[in-house]
């Protein structure tokens, strides 16, 4: 199934998108600052569940952040935790820049 599997980014509704044989099988949210996200939920609906579907957009998400040479911040649960098993992926963790406002 694995290979039926297409993870991409949906810039206007702010989330990643993965797709079964063209179905909307999850997104995972995020915020946006430049060179940097915030992911704050995903989804993985209830018909895909148990099939890597969460894995394969985890890793297309995250593949894409480092593609763009940004940051991101995991607030998500199953993204974080996602990182802390793929310590590959820890390089990515940083803070959204700040703005500079006195």
């Amino acid at each position: 199934m694995d290979e039926q599997m297409r993870v991409t980014n949906n810039g206007e509704a702010l989330r990643y998108e993965v797709h079964v044989a063209e179905r909307l099988a999850g997104f995972a949210e995020y915020r946006a600052s430049p060179g940097h996200l915030v992911f704050t939920h995903t989804v993985v609906l209830p018909e895909f569940e148990g099939r890597g579907v969460g894995r394969r957009l985890a890793a297309g998400a995250l593949d894409d952040v480092r593609s763009r040479s940004m940051t991101m911040t995991p607030q998500c649960p199953f993204i974080a935790a996602y990182v802390r098993r793929h310590p590959e992926y820890s390089d990515l963790v940083g803070e959204a820049p700040s703005s500079a406002s006195d």
